[in-house]
């Protein structure tokens, strides 16, 4: 048992010293730095670990199950056949073919469907799922699936192909690059040489499809084509026969010379209808000159008359001549005279005579022209009918022999593709050039487990640590008195470290060598007589906020350290509900706290006196009945000061009984236990709220079952209390050296 150094005299002052809460610094206990997060992985190692082992153990069991995949691959180019690219018509189509397309040709479902059935990937059990044995994953999701889902499942058959094409697809991988037309096929499998055989399976099987195709393709399109020619010959045939028959039918005169013949016909007629038109306006001329003169004389000096008529004319002239010479030389009544102007006479006479039958001779010409005109008229308009009649015809037999040359020109067009198909047929479907075939692989794919077991390994140390820096985050539980500084009326009375099993399994008052948690009880003491003003209180009340906070082991620790002090002591058990302070004094009494308050009763008969020095009171058995002595633990306390004894009651927690509340209203102090990383900030804030409401005095609090190894890597300031050189100094190897 321990010796304290405490004078037996409880009203013997410490030290005038007091405790005030306002100098309390407060310490973060976690600042975002290096040395924090290497405190944080230290003081949650052991979860650390947990938590990577339960990552790791599955992820081991797939990587070791993982078997290893070799891929085999080939890059090829796929073009156009040649003699199409030296096709002068086909001039503009590229050399190489679209590289999207033919992966997608590679990609298809029948090569697929080929490369299953000619390489028998229906009997491996990489490909086929029926051949899998179920795992236990896919067990539980079948047994909830079918508590859901009243269908049957049809079980698997080994030769359904629909399964194995979608395994062989997630094996298979065809793309090409994007900056060349190179495509590239590769293959992934356990076994090397299936995985070297598919991509070259695959392009031969490729070549045989797109000459398949092809050739079908050019068949169908053959035979579209030959129909298409005998209707475009039975077309050509009707077109030339409609601009035969309209030519027969329409007397339509297709030779140059005719044509030439006729038109010269017409331009004579045209020219003689001019010059028959100048004629008539020059007789019409003379005639009008003729009619419009008074003398014929006179008008046949002015328009062109025939030879006998000028002649007569001159005659005339000369005459009058002469008989003007003659007047002049002879009067009017000379012989001479009077005989030449009856010459001059007879003359005009016969001047107009001939004029007159002249004139007679130009109108019989003019009805001559008149009716010549007529005739030529009549003539024009049969040769104009008859030229236009020409050239309609011409124009609709000039239509129809374009239709005719149309419809051949198509035929034409036909026969020609016809001939380009049959020479493509010769052709085969498209030209590979594999610029690298698959080759058996000698290694597998990707890399090997231990870098997988690695890999998983820091992915399961980085969850591990992530889920504790949450956790640690998310912490709202009391570890230092840093963190309950902030409430008012609060004095810290000491970390108490944890016990060991074997320590607190002994009973407890068997000597138990434990200084650390001796002199925790000591400090916790010193620190009651210091917020008492350096006396002993007489009555102390130890409580919490929850069970299990180790409240009891704090006030039977404390009567030990008093009664080894020689003080004399009255422990109390106030728990009436559970307490079970009983059961480490094994009093052996009837009566306890529970009987003294209900009146069954007395108090001398509830008080055991233990052998080390320590009076106890048990909670006894728990009644619902009414109690008599409503002021029994104030009876309580005041006796155990009549016999100058220090009451420690070990009352039930403050959140679960109102009789607590009541006896720190009593009691001279009030000792709070909280329990280290287990009761929350909320519920010490509130219990000491609870507890202020029914007194006015500062609350004692000392934080209980303390891990001194964790503590000690926390940033509180208060950490420094269990640091290596003070766990040293408390060894008891140490001690005994």
């Amino acid at each position: 048992m321990t010796i304290s150094t405490v004078p037996p005299d409880r009203n013997l002052p410490i030290s005038p010293m007091r405790y005030d809460p306002r100098f309390q610094v407060e310490t973060k206990a976690d600042n975002l730095d290096l040395g924090s997060i290497f405190r944080l992985v230290r003081r949650r190692m052991i979860m650390i670990i947990a938590i990577t082992v339960l990552f790791m153990a599955p992820a081991a069991i797939m990587i070791f199950g993982l078997e290893p995949t070799y891929q085999g691959w080939a890059r090829l180019i796929v073009h156009q056949p040649l003699a199409t690219s030296l096709d002068a018509e086909d001039a503009s189509h590229s050399d190489l073919l679209d590289a999207k397309s033919e992966t997608e040709r590679l990609l298809s479902r029948s090569i697929a469907e080929r490369v299953v059935r000619e390489l028998h990937l229906e009997v491996r059990e990489e490909f086929n799922p029926a051949l899998r044995e179920i795992s236990f994953i896919e067990r539980v999701r079948a047994t909830l699936r079918g508590l859901f889902d009243t269908k049957k499942t049809t079980p698997l058959d080994r030769n359904n192909i629909n399964a194995i094409i979608p395994e062989y697809f997630r094996a298979l991988g065809v793309w090409h690059e994007d900056k060349s037309d190179v495509v590239q096929i590769s293959f992934n499998s356990t076994d090397p040489l299936l995985a070297a055989a598919v991509p070259n399976r695959i392009i031969s099987i490729y070549l045989d499809e797109r000459k398949g195709s092809v050739d079908a393709r050019l068949e169908a399109a053959g035979e579209w084509i030959r129909q298409r020619i005998t209707e475009q010959q039975a077309r050509a045939d009707i077109s030339r026969d409609a601009a035969r028959n309209y030519q027969e039918s329409m007397d339509v005169v297709s030779q140059e010379d005719a044509q030439e013949e006729r038109i010269k016909s017409f331009l004579e007629l045209t020219g003689r209808e001019g010059k028959i038109e100048e004629s008539r306006v020059e007789v019409e001329g003379v005639i009008s000159a003729l009619e419009a003169a008074d003398k014929a004389s006179v008008v046949a000096q002015n328009i062109v008359v025939p030879d006998s008529i000028a002649i007569k004319q001159r005659d005339l002239r000369g005459q009058e001549q002469d008989l003007a010479r003659l007047l002049e030389t002879y009067d009017g009544n000379a012989e001479a005279v009077v005989d030449l102007r009856g010459e001059i006479e007879k003359s005009r006479a016969d001047l107009d005579l001939a004029t007159k039958q002249y004139l007679q001779t130009m109108r019989a010409k003019l009805t001559a022209l008149d009716h010549e005109a007529e005739g030529v008229q009549s003539r024009l308009v049969v040769a104009q009918e008859k030229r236009i009649r020409d050239a309609l015809v011409q124009t609709e037999l000039l239509r129809l022999q374009k239709i005719a040359e149309k419809e051949q020109t198509a035929l034409d067009k036909l026969e020609n593709q016809r001939r380009d198909l049959a020479a493509k047929a010769m052709l085969p479907g498209a030209e590979l050039e594999v610029l690298s075939p698959a080759t058996v692989p000698l290694a597998p794919q990707g890399r090997g487990r231990l870098f997988y077991l690695v890999g998983a390994l820091l992915a399961a140390i980085s969850g591990a640590v992530t889920a504790a820096f949450v956790i640690e985050m998310s912490d709202r539980t009391v570890r230092s008195f840093d963190q309950i500084t902030a409430m008012a009326r609060t004095i810290p009375a000491g970390l108490i470290p944890r016990l060991a099993r074997w320590e607190n399994s002994k009973t407890m008052f068997e000597h138990m060598p434990v200084p650390m948690f001796d002199e925790a009880i000591r400090t916790v003491v010193l620190s009651l007589k210091q917020s008492n003003g350096g006396k002993s209180p007489s009555s102390i009340v130890v409580t919490s906020a929850h069970s299990g906070e180790g409240k009891s082991l704090v006030a039977r620790s404390l009567a030990i350290e008093l009664a080894a002090a020689a003080i004399p002591v009255l422990l109390v058990d106030g728990d009436l509900r559970r307490g079970k302070l009983d059961s480490f004094f094994r009093s052996g009494l009837k009566y306890g706290l529970n009987e003294f308050l209900n009146g069954q009763a007395d108090l001398r008969d509830i008080i055991y006196r233990h052998p080390c020095g320590i009076d106890f009171i048990p909670s006894g058995r728990f009644s619902l009945q009414r109690r008599i002595r409503s002021n029994g633990l104030a009876e309580i306390i005041e006796m155990a000061g009549a016999a100058g004894q220090i009451v420690i009651f070990d009352s039930a927690p403050v959140l679960a009984s109102a009789d607590t509340v009541h006896l720190t209203a009593l009691a001279e102090k009030t000792l709070a236990v909280v329990r280290w990383g287990k009761t929350s900030r909320r519920a010490v804030e509130f219990s000491l709220q609870q507890m202020k409401i029914s007194r006015n005095s500062e609350i004692v609090v000392a934080i209980n079952n303390v891990n001194p190894a964790r503590h000690a890597l926390y940033n509180f300031s208060d950490s420094e209390l269990f640091s290596k050189s003070l766990m040293k100094y408390y060894s008891l190897k140490r001690e005994n050296t």
